[in-house]
């Protein structure tokens, strides 16, 4: 079952998600596994994402991947745990 997860990330800069995803995709394996779709929006207050995940699995393994990077960066994780849902239905092109 698909899912989709929405986080909010007060105070986090563009620059600051940009070097996250580095850190990320530096790290070995895939962090990323099970990712459908992944999209990063920049507010006045912050980064807000929007990923979907083949499985709450997938989701719950990124995230016990990317916290503890996102704290060796310093980044604030003030907003709370992310909102996740079930997807009924969504689109992949090219998949």
């Amino acid at each position: 079952m698909a899912i989709l997860v929405h986080a909010t990330l007060s105070g986090v800069t563009a620059d600051q998600y940009d070097a996250l995803q580095r850190e990320l995709r530096a790290l070995p394996g895939d962090p990323f596994a099970g990712c459908l779709s992944q999209v990063c929006t920049v507010t006045d207050s912050g980064v807000e994402l929007f990923d979907l995940w083949e499985s709450p699995e997938a989701a719950e393994k990124f995230g016990s991947v990317m916290l503890p990077v996102a704290e060796k960066l310093g980044l604030p994780m003030t907003s709370g745990p992310p909102k996740m849902s079930k997807a009924h239905r969504y689109r992949v092109p090219g998949a």
